[in-house]
C-alpha cells in the first residue's frame, strides 16, 4: 500500500490526501521528531479543518523519521533568547498550543491512526495514547520525562494516562518516569497494537484505510459517546446514546448496513 504524495504545510511537517484519509507527518527527523511552535499550530489548524471536511473520513499521523515524537522542542524555542520570558507566558501559551492539540485528536468525529516507531516522549506520547488506534513497534519507547526534568505535566498526562492505565500505573510513568516499550505500552492498554519496525507504517495506513471504509456518521458518534462516559451518570449516558441512535439512524449509511444486512453482502458506506 503506497503513500500519497506528501506536500509541507509549514517547515517540519508535512500533510498529503489519499482518497478519504487525511495524512499528517512529522517532518524533524533530525529533531528526532519534537515539535516546535509552527509545527503545533499546523496540526491544529489541519485537524480543525477536518473536522468539517464532508469529504474526509479518516486521519493518519506519523513522522518521516526513526523517532515518533520527542516532545516539544523547549531548547530551540529558548535558543537564542537573551531575556527570560515574562511571567505567566506558560499558562498564556499552552491553552491555545499544546492544550489544544491533544483535545483536538480526542474531540474529533473522525477516527485518528497513529504509526509510532523509536521514542514517544511527552506530547508525542500523548498524541498516540489520545489517538484511536495507535500502531506502535514493539520496541518504541514510550516516556513522560516531566518530573524528571523538574517541571510538572501537560497536553493532559494527568488525565488521559490514569483513564487508559489506572492510577497505580499512571504513578509509574508519571512519578517514577517509568519507560516503556511498545509492547508493554499495549499490555497496559495505553495503545492498540504492536508490531516489528519495519511493518508499523503500513499496518497503520492500513488501519485508517480500513476505518475511512465504515460508516463516518456512526464512528464518529460512537467516538464522541465513548469520550464522554466517564463523566456521565447512566441516565444522562443513555439519553446521549439515545440521541446518538437518532442521528446515526437518519444516516444514508445506516440504511446501506440494513441493505447489505438484507442481501447478505458486506456494505458499502459512504461516509454520509
Amino acid at each position: 500500500m503506497t503513500s500519497p504524495p506528501l506536500e509541507p504545510l509549514v517547515e517540519g511537517l508535512l500533510v498529503g490526501r489519499d482518497g478519504a484519509l487525511l495524512e499528517l507527518v512529522i517532518d524533524r527527523p533530525t529533531a528526532k521528531g519534537s515539535l516546535n511552535d509552527a509545527v503545533v499550530a499546523g496540526l491544529i489548524a489541519q485537524l480543525e479543518r477536518a473536522s468539517t471536511d464532508q469529504s474526509l473520513r479518516a486521519v493518519l499521523l506519523r513522522s518521516s523519521g526513526a523517532d515518533f515524537c520527542s516532545g516539544f522542542d523547549i531548547v530551540g524555542r529558548n535558543a537564542g533568547s537573551a531575556e527570560r520570558p515574562r511571567t505567566g507566558s506558560i499558562q498564556r501559551r499552552l491553552p491555545t498550543q499544546a492544550h489544544r492539540l491533544v483535545p483536538l485528536v480526542l474531540g474529533l468525529q473522525l477516527p485518528v491512526v497513529c504509526a509510532v516507531r523509536g521514542w514517544a516522549v511527552g506530547i508525542g506520547a500523548q498524541l498516540a495514547a489520545a489517538s484511536d488506534h495507535a500502531v506502535v513497534a514493539d520496541d518504541a519507547r514510550f516516556w513522560w520525562p516531566f518530573v524528571d526534568r523538574g517541571f510538572t505535566p501537560d497536553s493532559a498526562s494527568t488525565w488521559l494516562v490514569p483513564r487508559l492505565v489506572g492510577p497505580v500505573r499512571a504513578r509509574e510513568l508519571l512519578l517514577r518516569g517509568r519507560r516503556l516499550d511498545g509492547a508493554t505500552a499495549v499490555e497496559w492498554g495505553l495503545v492498540a497494537e504492536a508490531a516489528p519496525p519495519e511493518q508499523v507504517n503500513a499496518l497503520a495506513r492500513e488501519r485508517a484505510q480500513e476505518l475511512a471504509m465504515r460508516a463516518t456518521v456512526a464512528l464518529g458518534l460512537t467516538k464522541a459517546l465513548l469520550a464522554a462516559a466517564p463523566d456521565n451518570t447512566l441516565e444522562r449516558h443513555l439519553e446521549a446514546e439515545a440521541m446518538a441512535m437518532e442521528l446515526s439512524s437518519r444516516s444514508p449509511d445506516f440504511k446501506e448496513g440494513l441493505r447489505a444486512f438484507v442481501e447478505r453482502r458486506p456494505p458499502d458506506f459512504s461516509g454520509q
